[in-house]
């Protein structure tokens, strides 16, 4: 792990890998040290907000726990499995279209961390036999709730935009809600499966 002033207010920590990220940021929200306002994982990086009292030799490296429990609430997000993109990811991976769903929907998904845009969580657990690299062509417009992944990631799209992910399928869920505490339907931590309809 990395330590890096972001700021009078904040530190970046670094980390080589995800479940470094996932261990320390989950730690860190459960430990209540004194002064930190917000903890913000990334795919390698920890963004540790306080009021400016925090002393970083608090954050000492967090060993990550394969058997650890995720920290958030637990969510089912109702899909409809129709997207652009199924019949070409089960004819990539080998499988026919029913057994790509079947998989998708049958594995339970952590959110690792937000980011791209308000409300998009990155979500881990996605079946080995499904990861997939992004597409070579990003689509410039993808449908607001559109269930999709890429690489090791299943996510869903809270808003129309740009996209390089193969779209699955497609949910009503409101992804992001500035009136709703907090605003993400899944924050990072929280346990998510996706239920066919």
């Amino acid at each position: 792990m990395r330590l890096l002033p972001y700021g009078p207010r904040a530190v970046l920590a670094e980390f080589s890998t995800l479940a470094e990220v996932m261990a320390a940021s989950s730690a860190w929200r459960q430990a209540g040290l004194a002064g930190v306002i917000d903890v913000v994982p990334a795919a390698r990086t920890v963004l540790v907000m306080h009021d400016g009292s925090l002393d970083s030799r608090l954050l000492v490296p967090v060993t990550p726990q394969p058997s650890a429990t995720p920290t958030g609430p637990e969510i089912t997000v109702d899909v409809t499995y129709d997207g652009a993109d199924l019949a070409a990811v089960a004819a990539e991976c080998g499988l026919p279209a029913n057994e790509v769903v079947a998989l998708h929907a049958g594995a339970v998904y952590t959110v690792a961390f937000c980011g791209f845009m308000p409300g998009f969580s990155y979500l881990i657990g996605l079946p080995t036999a499904l990861h997939l690299p992004r597409r070579s062509t990003p689509r410039t417009r993808v449908p607001r709730g559109s269930v999709a992944i890429a690489a090791e990631f299943t996510g869903v799209y809270p808003q129309e935009s740009p996209g390089g992910w193969h779209l699955l399928g497609r949910t009503d869920a409101v992804l992001w809600d500035d009136a709703r505490e907090p605003a993400a339907l899944l924050p990072p931590g929280a346990t998510v499966r996706f239920r066919p309809r």
